[in-house]
């Protein structure tokens, strides 16, 4: 069986490549993808955490607590998928403004 401190050793580097890489990148779709890298460090830290960690499966307002970790990873797919479909539409409206993707441009998406 692989030890919990492996998984977290392991979300822990995928979040400083996803920070590296949000910090380091010029362009707006690398960024996007170094904040997904970052968002399934996350996730994985979660379902980490509630495979090592589930308490009993006491009812708390119809919710298990043993599901508790997978509904938040679920959640955080969701939020993730909205952050990827606002960002590529801001990415598309300053690729038509300025016919560059480098983030550093983007002050102004007025023309």
């Amino acid at each position: 069986m692989v030890p919990q401190t492996a998984y977290l050793i392991i979300a822990a580097i995928l979040f400083c490549v996803g920070l590296y890489g949000a910090l380091a990148r010029r362009n707006a779709v690398s960024i996007l993808m170094a904040v997904e890298l970052m968002l399934n460090a996350v996730n994985l830290n979660l379902v980490t955490f509630w495979r090592f960690n589930t308490p009993n499966n006491d009812s708390t307002n119809g919710l298990k607590i043993g599901m508790a970790g997978q509904a938040f990873a679920a959640f955080v797919f969701v939020i993730a998928a909205a952050e990827t479909a606002v960002g590529l539409a801001l990415i598309i409206a300053m690729y038509r403004a300025r016919q560059t993707v480098v983030a550093e441009s983007a002050d102004s998406l007025r023309g």
